[in-house]
């Protein structure tokens, strides 16, 4: 589970990097105002939590038993597909069903958060 989450982090990394220079250097002459802020939020939101994927999996190399990281790493996963997902489909192609994935991503993301602080405070040596 440690090695799934390190390189899957690298990958959404990689695309959230790929996804703020398409922002930068296409999207920004494309999309209005409201919609470039929609797109970024979903860059940096992709960034932020497949850098807490690598730490939730390099975490699990250290306390392999952990319940509460094996967890946080698979909600940030599941939150990044779901919010970010979600929000660049919206910019690209409008509101569809797709829309209300956005708020289940984002209680990924916190679900992943808060199994990290038990993690934290569980996962000790």
């Amino acid at each position: 589970m440690d090695r799934l989450f390190v390189s899957l982090g690298g990958l959404f990394g990689a695309a959230g990097v790929i996804g703020g220079a398409l922002g930068a250097h296409v999207f920004e002459a494309r999309l209005d105002a409201d919609a470039l802020a929609v797109y970024q939020t979903a860059v940096l939101y992709c960034l932020l939590h497949a850098m807490m994927l690598v730490v939730s999996g390099l975490r699990l190399r250290q306390f392999p038993a952990s319940r509460a990281l094996r967890l946080a790493g698979a909600a940030f996963g599941v939150g990044i597909v779901l919010f970010s997902g979600s929000l660049l489909l919206k910019t690209l192609w409008g509101p569809g069903w797709w829309s209300g994935l956005a708020p289940k991503g984002g209680s990924a993301f916190i679900a992943g958060w808060l199994l990290i602080a038990l993690s934290g405070w569980l996962d000790t040596r």
